[in-house]
Parts: structure tokens; sequence; C-alpha cells
């Protein structure tokens, strides 16, 4: 593991603030929520290729949730643990990796999805849609079909048959 040494000791990631429910950040709000430097964010998007903000008006950034929290994991990385740049980058590449390989442990079932969703519906002080979000009813299994339920009439009205000389696709 490749570390730095005699490095400041700055904010832990409990001291950060709450990162607020908005779709895109400006540098300096990430900059805020992140305790770090608008110029330490352009250094950290040319060394770690995950950090790409969206572009917009006269090249000004816009960095969405996903990328605040790659900027808090970078920060972590850095200043907590210690990494080198290289370092923090080659730790990143294997936690991608395994996040995609479906690291056990890490994956959520049905129910938990389902009881996660109950939860945040509670919060925003709705009651749970019994119909959306309550346990699938068990089903029973099929029967075997008889034959005549895969027979049907065919009518000239469902199958027209094309006109002697017609040119068919």
């Amino acid at each position: 593991m490749e570390h730095r040494h005699n490095q400041p000791v700055t904010a832990s990631e409990e001291d950060l603030p709450p990162i607020p429910a908005k779709r895109y950040f400006t540098i300096g709000e990430v900059s805020e929520l992140c305790g770090v430097k608008p110029h330490v964010l352009r250094y950290w998007e040319q060394e770690f290729t995950q950090l790409k903000p969206v572009k917009r008006r006269g090249n000004r950034r816009f960095y969405q949730h996903h990328e605040v929290l790659l900027v808090r994991r970078i920060r972590e990385l850095l200043y907590s643990q210690c990494f080198t740049i290289s370092g923090a980058r080659n730790r990143l590449e294997e936690e991608l990796l395994q996040a995609a390989e479906g690291t056990p442990g890490k994956t959520l079932s049905i129910r938990q999805i389902r009881d996660e969703l109950n939860a945040i519906l509670r919060l925003l002080g709705k009651p749970p849609d019994s119909a959306t979000l309550a346990p699938p009813a068990a089903v029973p299994p099929p029967s075997s079909p008889s034959p005549a339920a895969f027979s049907a009439p065919v009518t000239p009205e469902l199958f027209p048959v094309a006109e002697e000389g017609a040119i068919e696709d």
C-alpha cells in the first residue's frame, strides 16, 4: 500500500456537511461539501479518470451526487489513509472491479429493497402503496394446458391473403 507522510490533518468524514438532494453541484459547492479547494478538485480530475464532471457554459463544471461521493472517497484515501495519488487510483480501480464482479455481501434482496422503499415513503409522510410495494402473492404453478388452448380458428380478417400478382415483402 502506497502512503504519504507529513500530510496535515484535515477534517474527518464525520465533520463534513450532509450532501443536499440536488442533481448538480458547482465546483464551489463540492469544495465546501468535501473540504477540498477548487484547484485541488481540478487537479484530481486529471489524475482520476472516474471523476468527470459535466462541463457547460464557459467550461463551468457541474458535479453529480455520485461524483461528490467519489471526491469524498478520494479525499479519505489521500488525507485520512495517507495513500499517494497512484495508490489511491489503484485502490479505486480495485473497488470498481469488486463492485462490477458483484462482491458478496454488497447486494440487496428484493425484500430489503422493498423495506427500504417503504421506509422512505413513511419518511415522506406517504403510506406505502400495498399494490406496488407489498410482497408478491404466491403464484400457483401453471397447470398443463389442454391442446384446445393452443388452437384458435384462423379467420381471413386476422390473416388476409394477398391478391394474386401482388408483391409481398
